[in-house]
């Protein structure tokens, strides 16, 4: 193993509330005839929680890829050509467009079709976008949203029209997540809360990552992003702590470019 690999931290998160609500949903699920997964569109694996999938059983179910806006265009297509060859309904969109929003609200409605009322359920893992993709769907500011992972926490019931009943739940992670590129990735977008991972350890992987695939990239590293921006303490010593939660964040607001972090499978 190399050195870097060997200092990488473990980066984990599930809380009490996520045991409890994944005990609740068998339950819940007998009450849903729709099902929407919402997963961020840079992390379409990473960002799934397969046993979230098995609850939805046979239930017609739409994945939508949120946050499209910060994602690679070109990977995302891709990963939609994927979806489709395997008949899984999905989109992407930015929910809060409201392009995005309409075309969510239609895709809802196809799923739905045949149907005189539906009720639908929403999950996804933590900071997925759920909350953002609920209030597109209702048409107004019903759930609320926020760039944090952990926000809804309890169950809750929205009506979308007349047609449709929608359920809002917390966002539930794997109980291990046992893939280390998995996590700093769900770190990097926001799935696991700051206070769960050394943002330097988070943003030295990403780099890594980044010259791996993407050598030509111009995002610079932290050392180069904490000098340039005067992230000093006493003039002379760099604050690298306080640089990487800065980095994180314009690396997970998009301002470093729109960039996917997983690949879409090879037909």
């Amino acid at each position: 193993m190399s050195r870097a690999l060997a200092d990488e931290a473990t980066i984990q998160w599930y809380p009490g509330h996520m045991a409890r609500a994944m005990r609740r949903l068998t339950e819940d699920m007998r009450a849903i005839d729709l099902v929407v997964e919402v997963a961020d569109a840079r992390v379409p694996l990473a960002g799934t929680n397969p046993a979230l999938a098995r609850l939805a059983g046979k239930r017609p179910r739409l994945l939508v890829l949120s946050r499209a806006q910060l994602a690679d265009p070109e990977t995302t297509a891709a990963w939609l050509a994927y979806y489709r060859e395997r008949e899984r309904a999905a989109l992407a969109v930015d929910a809060k467009d409201r392009g995005g929003a309409a075309r969510l609200r239609e895709a809802l409605e196809g799923l739905a079709s045949g149907r005189r009322s539906a009720r639908v359920i929403v999950l996804g893992i933590p900071n997925a976008g759920k909350s953002t993709a609920i209030n597109a769907l209702a048409g107004r500011k019903v759930a609320r949203v926020e760039d944090r992972a952990g926000v809804t926490r309890a169950r809750q019931w929205f009506r979308a029209g007349e047609r449709l009943e929608i359920m809002d739940t917390a966002g539930i992670l794997v109980p291990k997540i046992d893939s280390a590129q998995a996590q700093w990735k769900l770190a990097v977008v926001g799935a696991v809360p700051r206070a769960r991972f050394d943002p330097e350890d988070v943003a030295a992987r990403f780099h890594r990552w980044l010259l791996e695939t993407q050598p030509e990239s111009p995002v610079p590293d932290l050392e180069t992003f904490a000098q340039s921006r005067g992230f000093l303490r006493r003039g002379t010593i760099v604050d690298m702590h306080n640089a990487a939660a800065a980095y994180l964040k314009e690396l997970g607001d998009g301002a470093f470019g729109r960039m996917t972090f997983e690949e879409a499978p090879l037909p």
